[in-house]
C-alpha cells in the first residue's frame, strides 16, 4: 500500500505541473480552461487534443481510442481497492445507458490493480469495457492528466479534452455534463 501511495503521489506532484501546461500553449495566448481544483472545464474552441490511448481489455482482446472517434468517450480512472470508484460505479452506468444512444460511449481505465480483482469488481456493475492498466501509464497520455483515482475524463466527438473530474461523479452530475458534449457540433465537420 505504500508504494501505492508513494506512486500515486508522485504522478499527482508531475500531473499537477502538467494541468497548468494543459491549460496554456506556453506562448502569451491561453487556454480557456477553468478550474475550481477538483474539476477542469475547457472552451470547445481551445481544446487538447487526447493523444494515442490503447491497451489490452479486462475481458481480452484490445482497445484503441481512435477508433471511438465521431462519439463522445467517457474515459474513468478507477480500481477495485478504491472505495469512492466502487460508490460511483452504478452513477457511471447509469449515465452510459442513459446517453449511449445519443453516441456516447464509456471506457474504463483499471489503475493499481491486479487482473483478477478488477474482472470481479467490473462483473454486475459495469457493462463497457475497461483497459487494464495496472502502472498507471495511460493518464499520461492526457495533456489535462486526470492525477486522482477515481477521475472521470469526458472527450467531445473529435477526440479533444472537454472537461476532466478529479473525484467521484454521480449521475446527476456527470450526466448534463456528457448531453452538453454530445449536443456540441464537431469541430471537424
Amino acid at each position: 500500500m505504500t508504494a501505492r501511495r508513494w506512486t500515486a503521489g508522485l504522478l499527482a506532484a508531475v500531473a499537477a505541473g502538467t494541468v497548468l501546461a494543459g491549460c496554456s500553449s506556453g506562448g502569451s495566448e491561453e487556454k480557456s480552461c477553468t478550474s475550481d481544483g477538483l474539476t477542469v472545464t475547457c472552451a470547445e474552441d481551445q481544446r487538447s487534443k487526447t493523444p494515442k490511448m490503447s491497451g489490452e481489455l479486462l475481458t481480452g482482446g484490445q482497445y484503441d481510442i481512435s477508433q471511438a472517434r465521431g462519439q463522445v468517450v467517457v474515459v474513468n480512472f478507477w480500481g477495485s481497492w478504491c472505495p469512492p470508484c466502487r460508490a460511483e460505479a452504478d452513477d457511471l452506468e447509469a449515465t452510459y445507458q442513459a446517453t449511449k444512444a445519443s453516441g456516447v460511449t464509456f471506457l474504463g481505465v483499471n489503475v493499481q490493480d491486479s487482473k483478477d480483482k478488477a474482472i470481479a469488481f467490473e462483473q454486475g456493475r459495469v457493462t463497457y469495457p475497461s483497459i487494464f492498466d495496472p502502472a498507471s501509464r495511460q493518464a499520461l497520455n492526457f495533456d489535462i492528466p486526470p492525477n486522482a483515482t477515481p477521475a472521470t475524463v469526458v472527450l467531445d466527438r473529435d477526440g479533444r479534452i472537454a472537461v476532466v473530474i478529479r473525484r467521484a461523479v454521480t449521475k446527476d452530475e456527470l450526466r448534463p455534463i456528457v448531453e452538453r458534449v454530445a449536443a456540441e457540433k464537431p469541430a471537424s465537420n
